[in-house]
């Protein structure tokens, strides 16, 4: 992405509405003065004279058991070094907030403006109180070895330096799978390390805890061979000198028959020369950011035979601290563990690495357009987003620290953990992230209708910069150029046509076959030859012809013109599916339970039973494509007949029976109200017969557009929720419509989904 656009579209992220990624919401009522007279004075003295008799309450009664502080004095910033507590805040929000999403872990991020060891170390001890576990970030060597050291010895609680131990446990999963993919011994193979900062220092400790030898282990800094008769090493470097070799012995030589190249230095510094004179099989671990040691490209084409691994997300073997630190930290909390020990860090790298070598899920191998991703040489470590992840690794490091005696609440029942750590997250951000993935495993061309409109074209630019798709632009050409002017939007290369002005003989062609093929299609329908030409005009039935003449593989509209301008040219261009008796429509919402499909939320106004019934196929059809189970509720104001004769109870109840007759392995099930659909404690206590049994329905299907329309809104805008749609249902070819005004994050979602779509076409 070009640095003036990312630099805007950063600052407006962070700025955008209230100011900054995190917020605290309340987990309990405040509804009415009752509510407050037990949330505060006086029915808050009694948790808080409970704890005073036993502290071990205060997980019962607070917070402070999913309590995370995140602490930084910014002295070592990502790649921007030190530049100061108040600027580290933003990085220490976004740790929070994968602790969040990716554990359910709540987080306060604490930014302290000090460089002293002991006032740092002073603060964090008196604050112990108020946190269930410590993650030190961000804090330069040497200071961070001594500061992590130091409270991991006088706190009582979880401690844990990411940057230290994140990138360590990932990469010695990564290592132990490589090591048996090659057939060496670890305890036999000669590493090179560059890079002597405290990320390399606990990446070698932990593999000298796996089995390396110190005498194999050869490491740099940017003054060369950490040797024995250097005066000049600081912090832990002593640690891991080598006196083997002389000291001036570089990089290249030591590398000549190097079996694993480990770099955590920085860009470029490692050339295809040096990786041809390594051992057979090499592995090599570039794991410099943005830009790795050796480029993934010239490792495989110097070495073919290697393992290759990266921190970059768009080439195998991602080494990504996310698979680790959000998990290990869950196991921690959840047994009260008073530290985070060798034994858990070394439990976290083998359940990374058994996790790889297991079958994949459908769901990861969606995201990546891999229907046989397996344990191989580029595939050594599992992907961000395995949903496995959490409980794979968190009972691993709850189970170490029981058995290494540092667990105050341990585990009983392994199995109601499991299920526990799973509904603790839905998958309401692995959708976006799956559909982000697998778009850009195969690009399509996706036509977008309203790139007059500036949210459109910066949409336009994500799309390119992440490459999601390739988009094809609709629109007058001078005010397409003007806004790209005025937002700085570098787009070139993407192609750009005005459909009422075709700048050249190609599109003339191009105008006159369109116009041709929509005259054919609709000539007994009252159109003739000249309104075709007319309508040919109009963006939004040029882009649907483009989808159908094969030139675009999907469209997408309808930020600036009403749903039925968008709507109407798709359905009369590209058409419904032959099978198909209704096209419909459904939003996702993207809720803490996990994702919720509902329908038919924009097209049919006026349905019958087999209409509603197709629908609930055609959305059970896409939930499906997610590797989703569809659990469906037909919702209305009745209960399994409780209202006997009204209109939508009876229209529900019918459509119910066709799909238990049509469907019969399907969870499916209605008449209800929306909050039996969604309760399943309450339904099973009044209506155990029913076949969603102990499930939230994820599905929701409404007797008419009205409903559907104003039940999505309402959630929308009310609870906050994320939503992505309206997603077409039905059509022979992808078409895809905005809501009116739809944002930047929204129409590059919907893009996403149009190219996923696409794909599956």
């Amino acid at each position: 992405m070009d640095k003036n656009l990312l630099k805007e579209e950063a600052l407006h992220y962070h700025s955008k509405g209230r100011p900054g990624k995190i917020e605290v919401i309340p987990t309990k009522e405040t509804a009415n003065q009752r509510d407050l007279s037990l949330a505060y004075s006086p029915g808050v003295a009694e948790p808080c004279l409970a704890i005073e008799k036993d502290l071990s309450d205060v997980y019962k009664y607070t917070a402070k058991g999913n309590l995370v502080a995140v602490i930084s004095n910014g002295t070592a910033v990502l790649g921007l070094g030190d530049i100061g507590p108040e600027a580290s805040k933003p990085v220490m929000e976004g740790k929070g907030l994968l602790f969040k999403i990716y554990a359910d872990i709540d987080c306060f991020d604490l930014e302290l403006n000090t460089k002293n060891v002991d006032e740092f170390v002073r603060t964090v001890k008196v604050l112990e109180p108020s946190f269930g576990g410590i993650n030190l970030e961000d804090i330069s060597a040497p200071d961070c070895f001594e500061i992590e050291e130091r409270l991991k010895k006088e706190l009582d609680i979880p401690v844990m330096h990411d940057d230290q131990h994140g990138t360590a446990i990932i990469s010695g999963a990564a290592l132990l799978n490589a090591m048996e993919l090659v057939g060496k011994d670890i305890s036999k193979v000669k590493i090179v390390v560059n890079g002597a900062g405290a990320s390399a220092i606990s990446c070698t400790r932990i593999y000298v805890s796996l089995g390396a030898r110190k005498e194999n282990i050869y490491m740099y800094d940017s003054k060369g061979l950490i040797h024995p008769s250097r005066a000049n090493l600081d912090g832990k470097k002593p640690e891991f000198v080598n006196g083997s070799v002389p000291a001036d012995t570089s990089l290249a030589d030591i590398l000549r028959g190097a079996d694993v190249f480990i770099g955590l230095s920085k860009g470029n510094v490692l050339s295809k020369e040096m990786v041809k004179e390594m051992a057979d099989n090499c592995i090599i671990f570039a794991m410099a950011n943005p830009i790795p040691e050796i480029s993934y490209e010239d490792a495989k084409s110097a070495r073919p035979d290697s393992i290759m691994a990266t921190g970059r997300s768009d080439y195998p073997n991602q080494v990504n601290n996310v698979l680790g630190f959000p998990f290990i930290f869950r196991g921690a909390l959840d047994v009260r563990a008073t530290e985070i020990n060798e034994a858990m860090k070394l439990a976290a790298v083998h359940a990374l690495a058994e996790l790889a070598k297991k079958p994949v899920p459908d769901i990861v191998n969606l995201a990546y357009s891999n229907a046989n991703l397996k344990f191989g040489k580029d595939y050594i470590i599992p992907k961000p987003v395995d949903p496995r992840l959490i409980t794979a690794v968190a009972p691993a490091v709850a189970r170490a620290a029981m058995e290494t005696g540092i667990a105050r609440y341990p585990i009983t029942d392994w199995a109601a953990y499991e299920v526990e750590l799973s509904r603790r997250l839905g998958n309401e951000n692995t959708i976006s992230r799956i559909i982000e993935t697998k778009a850009k495993q195969d690009i399509k061309r996706v036509v977008l209708v309203d790139a007059e409109h500036p949210s459109v074209l910066k949409a336009a630019q994500v799309v390119v910069d992440e490459r999601i798709a390739q988009p094809i632009l609709l629109g007058k050409r001078e005010a397409i150029e003007a806004i790209k002017k005025e937002y700085g939007l570098r787009l070139e290369g993407v192609r750009s046509i005005d459909p009422k002005n075709p700048a050249n003989e190609l599109e003339e062609k191009m105008h006159e076959r369109y116009s041709a093929l929509l005259y054919e299609k609709r000539k007994r329908k009252g159109i003739s030859l000249p309104e075709a030409r007319d309508l040919m005009r109009s963006r939004s039935y040029y882009a649907a012809m483009m989808v159908e003449a094969g030139e675009a593989d999907a469209m997408v509209g309808g930020v600036t013109k009403k749903y039925p301008y968008t709507v109407r040219p798709a359905l009369q261009v590209i058409g419904p599916r032959e099978e198909v008796r209704k096209v419909a429509s459904t939003h996702i919402l993207i809720t803490r339970f996990g994702p919720l499909f509902l329908a038919d939320t924009s097209i049919n106004h006026h349905l019958d039973a087999e209409d509603i019934a197709a629908i609930a196929e055609l959305v059970a059809e896409k939930v499906e494509s997610f590797d989703i189970e569809p659990r469906i509720a037909l919702v209305t104001y009745s209960n399994f007949g409780s209202v006997p004769n009204g209109e939508s109870a009876m229209l529900m109840r019918e459509a119910t029976a066709i799909l238990h007759k049509r469907r019969p392995k399907w969870i499916v099930d209605g008449e209800m109200q929306a909050n039996m659909a969604l309760n399943p404690e309450v339904r099973k206590q009044f209506y155990p017969f029913s076949k969603l049994g102990d499930y939230r329905a994820n599905t929701l299907i409404f007797p008419n557009l009205s409903a559907a329309n104003i039940a999505y809104n309402l959630l929308a805008h009310t609870a906050n929720i994320d939503i992505i749609g309206p997603i077409l249902l039905g059509l022979k070819k992808p078409a895809h419509i905005l809501q009116l005004g739809a944002n930047v994050h929204q129409i590059v979602d919907m893009v996403g989904i149009a190219a996923v779509d696409a794909q599956g076409r």
